[in-house]
């Protein structure tokens, strides 16, 4: 394909992409507000974020294996209408619980976009050439994450925060148009295939048991308990009968021969880290602004934009590098101790630290996810099988997702209990700053022991300055449960076979298979026919013209 062909055919692609990025990221600033608007708590904040990555993590595989099944065009479509159709519902909530589900059933959507995109990029890009067009994924990624909290802000400070919900619409109408227009994949041959129903099924059950008991376990129950039992128990049930169904499925969902390869194994557990960075940072860095520095929705926006900026420049800059050079080692070691870094230096934040110190640190963690995330993907699919690429790029995206979806879990656990650790250690500061309240103590007492979700922003200085500080311990606490994940990302990405990038994208590998495969056939064919013109034929073999 041409440059030009090229970038018509992801034109649809990036579309698509900022489609999904946009409806989640326009959201992240106004959480708070949102969810204080319809009476959560913490624990509702943090579903309403894990519930969309709960089932984009269990359909990423899904997405992946019907990739390598069917259309993979139609599939990317039918992504976009689940995400979208599930985004506009989540605009009319009226509960927390209503907005989860929505959320849930977005994150189907999103798992097949997430999945797709790599996949089909490897249809008409190789691993080698992929990073001249990182930039322009990167650009769109940085358009999603930059404007979309801005966007987000600006609309619920202006027309409320449900317009947040609708804002993607238009854009997704757009890109079912595009795909169909300029993307044109090559036609598959059809062949007979197996849905592997129970291994979807063992899988959601195994993911969903962990990620509620993560999610409860110390709130909803102790965490040895008989619940915690039941739950850890069905965990390690439904993963032993995944992987024995898997062993014995004609098609599985996770071909578990992929670990046999170094390359996808090291990937995968260096991508639970860069997931638990990307969703970690992005949901409790946003709740830090509000909460710990009383910003605003559109201010808490703007805030974010050093470790957006990180992502965007070390995400274009690495991708150049690597299709110029050859080499990708050295920027994914790099990313991944960037990594250790930023997450080390984000638990030593407080209310009142300067904000160009904790952008430095955001900025420091944005580059590590933008030299991880994307080029543990590249190396995978450069070293699989590509007739498995859609099951091996979902397997590292599931991972990824599924570790982001733990690790906001486990971050809002901690921060939800530090958080009532520390308000009960300040009972006596509290009780003086509502007594010196006068007539609005009892209005703001009431409001406190609702356990909804504070806005801090609009408290009376003397509460603030309490809420600030309380809520700025929490999150720099709660970042602490990712750097020994990050840690182990240095060491598997250290361990990463070096191999050289491949020159061709998954449709030439294929037809170059089928060429070598076609080579051995007809060798074998002219030994045979040597062979048997070296044999006389026998004189009941012989025939004449006529016969």
């Amino acid at each position: 394909m041409t440059r030009r062909q090229v970038l018509e055919a992801l034109s649809g692609l990036l579309l698509g992409m900022f489609v999904s990025m946009l409806a989640s990221t326009v959201v992240s600033t106004s959480l708070p507000v949102i969810i204080h608007d319809l009476d959560g708590d913490q624990a509702a904040f943090t579903w309403v974020v894990t519930a969309t990555l709960l089932t984009t993590a269990i359909s990423t595989p899904v997405w992946g294996k019907l990739a390598d099944l069917y259309n993979r065009k139609v599939l990317f479509q039918l992504a976009i209408a689940i995400f979208v159709l599930a985004t506009a519902a989540a605009g009319f909530a009226t509960t927390p619980e209503w907005l989860i589900a929505c959320r849930a059933v977005q994150g189907l959507g999103a798992g097949g976009l997430a999945a797709l995109s790599q996949v089909i990029m490897a249809d008409i890009i190789s691993p080698r050439e992929r990073g001249r067009y990182m930039g322009l994924f990167g650009a769109v990624m940085a358009l999603a994450t930059i404007g979309g909290p801005l966007a987000g802000g600006l609309i619920t400070d202006t027309w409320g925060w449900r317009w947040n919900f609708y804002v993607a619409i238009p854009f997704a109408i757009a890109a079912l148009i595009i795909v169909q227009r300029t993307l044109h994949l090559t036609h598959r041959a059809r062949r007979k295939v197996s849905i592997d129903y129970v291994g979807i099924v063992l899988l959601s059950t195994a993911v969903a048991l962990l990620l509620i008991w993560v999610s409860l376990a110390g709130d909803a129950f102790e965490w040895w308990s008989l619940a915690t039992i039941l739950m850890i128990g069905g965990v390690i049930v439904a993963t032993v009968l995944f992987i024995v169904v898997e062993l014995r499925a004609k098609d599985p969902l996770v071909p578990l021969s992929l670990f046999r390869n170094r390359t996808f194994t090291l990937a995968v557990l260096a991508s639970i880290a860069t997931g638990i960075a990307m969703f970690g940072a992005a949901v409790f860095l946003g709740q830090y602004m509000q909460l710990a520095r009383g910003a605003s929705p559109t201010e808490a926006g703007l805030m974010t934009i050093p470790m957006i900026g990180g992502l965007l420049v070390a995400s274009i800059g690495a991708g150049q590098l690597i299709t110029r050079f050859g080499r990708w080692k050295p920027y994914v070691v790099t990313g991944a101790v960037m990594l250790v870094a930023g997450s080390a230096l984000l638990t030593t934040i407080h209310y009142d630290t300067p904000f160009l110190v904790v952008s430095i640190y955001m900025f420091i963690l944005g580059a590590g996810v933008g030299m991880t995330m994307q080029n543990l993907v590249l190396v995978v699919q450069n070293t699989t099988n590509p007739t498995q690429i859609g099951a091996a790029t979902s397997g590292v995206t599931f991972f990824r997702s599924l570790g982001g979806s733990i690790g906001v879990s486990v971050m809002g656990a901690a921060l939800a209990a530090r958080v009532t650790d520390l308000l009960g250690e300040r009972t006596n500061d509290l009780m003086a700053a509502l007594a010196s309240l006068g007539d609005q103590a009892q209005a703001w007492a009431d409001q406190l022991q609702s356990g909804s979700l504070p806005e801090v922003s609009t408290m009376p200085a003397v509460l603030q300055v309490i809420f600030e500080d309380v809520y700025a311990q929490g999150i720099s606490f709660s970042f602490v449960f990712l750097v020994p994940f990050a840690i182990l990302s240095v060491i598997a990405v250290a361990f990463l076979p070096n191999t050289p990038l491949n020159r061709m994208n998954t449709r030439e590998r294929i037809a170059a298979s089928e060429a070598d495969l076609a080579t051995v056939s007809v060798s074998e064919a002219m030994d045979v026919l040597g062979k048997t013109e070296e044999t006389p034929p026998s004189a009941t073999d012989r025939t004449t013209p006529e016969q």
